[in-house]
């Protein structure tokens, strides 16, 4: 099975306020998210480390302490060093736990409509079902997938109180493959969400939440694409041929309410995996 392509990668950001656990913002960038079978959201509430929107392309790293607090002070068996640093640092780090739990809306992962299994690989995930002699599997990998659109805002120093903060969605790449049997070959889309999809009017024809990036044949059972095969990119396609195509992966299953069920489902692991993060990243800051 192919794992999941990611031609467009977010870049993974990380801002604070001076509070211990203070909410993050991000813009929903989807039509469909307010409506009833819409994607499971959180507050954002990810402070971590980074107190400066320019931490993560600057390389700045604020100075929580004066070079003078961090001597060593060993107090366990690891042969690790331990300082004062370590101690607050392990401290916010089980207040931020606390708050993150507390927000969690889903303690185990949403189920799928339409008869999809899921396996999880990590922040991999892999989704399959059968119809009619074919094989549809979908792949997606929860790792930045998070839209980074508030640092104008961040930099502006404007703050908004947790009611008015929006809520964070996950809306990963995703790689569709179809697969027949007895073909040697499988057909494959690369899938996103578009950061520009702008909701439709009351009366307006209801626009797709997802698209399609590139389209290609690849060996079935390969885990990895192969750029040597012909791969056919939708920037410049004909709209007749690209609705054929997106009709095609509605006719499997994969549709406005598949990508939306994904959302949810993505928005849950996603968080799961931070939380296991946090908890992993406390566990070494205090050498447990």
């Amino acid at each position: 099975m192919l794992k999941s392509v990611v031609r467009a990668v977010g870049a993974a950001v990380r801002v604070s306020s001076a509070t211990t656990s203070t909410a993050r913002a991000l813009p929903l960038v989807c039509p469909t998210l307010g409506s009833p079978n819409s994607a499971t959201t959180r507050p954002f509430t990810r402070s971590l480390w980074m107190l400066s929107s320019k931490g993560a392309s600057s390389g700045y790293r604020p100075k929580l302490f004066s070079s003078k607090a961090l001597n060593p002070s060993v107090s366990c068996g690891c042969g690790g060093l331990h300082t004062e640093g370590d101690k607050a640092f392990g401290a916010f780090l089980s207040d931020e736990i606390k708050e993150e739990m507390k927000i969690q809306k889903n303690k185990t992962l949403p189920k799928m409509s339409g008869g999809w299994e899921l396996q999880m690989n990590g922040t991999e995930a892999k989704l399959t079902r059968n119809v009619a002699g074919e094989k549809i599997t979908v792949t997606f990998n929860v790792n930045n997938s998070i839209p980074p659109n508030f640092e104008e805002e961040v930099d502006q120093g404007q703050q908004k109180s947790s009611e008015e903060e929006p809520d964070i969605v996950s809306t990963p790449n995703f790689v569709v493959e179809v697969t027949k049997q007895g073909a040697k070959h499988s057909l494959v889309f690369d899938c996103h969400y578009p950061e520009d999809q702008v909701s439709h009017g009351e009366g307006e024809e209801e626009s797709d939440i997802f698209a399609i990036r590139e389209v290609s044949f690849q060996p079935e059972g390969d885990s990895d694409w192969k750029e040597t095969s012909y791969t056919l990119s939708t920037d410049s396609l004909d709209w007749a041929l690209y609705d054929h195509l997106m009709d095609f992966l509605a006719d499997r299953g994969v549709d406005n309410t598949f990508a939306d069920e994904l959302m949810e489902l993505s928005t849950a692991a996603e968080h799961q995996e931070y939380i296991k993060f946090l908890e992993d990243l406390q566990g070494f800051v205090k050498c447990n």
